[in-house]
């Protein structure tokens, strides 16, 4: 598989990881999202300045509030995350 193929799956697998905690393979539910987090993202939340920074995050990435997060929402979520990144990493290497 190439590189991106291999992220992809990486991604559903991640996904999949945690959302079959509680039962339900589709969603996560705000604990599974938690422990997603810090388990896969960990330096995400390492500054712990914010207390409330999971329910913010799970607040936004609820997109319908149906209080899960699907994989759609997942993926826009880390889609996201990753167009921040590249342009902190561009702007980086500018200096």
């Amino acid at each position: 598989m190439s590189q991106l193929e291999t992220a992809m799956g990486m991604t559903i697998a991640v996904f999949d990881k945690y959302a079959k905690t509680d039962g339900n393979r589709q969603t996560l539910t705000k604990a599974e999202l938690k422990n997603l987090l810090q388990k896969e993202l960990p330096n995400f939340l390492s500054s712990g300045k914010d207390k409330d920074a999971i329910d913010k995050v799970f607040k936004n990435l609820d997109a319908n509030g149906d209080s899960q997060v699907d994989f759609k929402e997942f993926v826009i979520f880390v889609a996201s995350l990753t167009c921040c990144c590249h342009k902190y990493f561009e702007q980086k290497a500018a200096k």
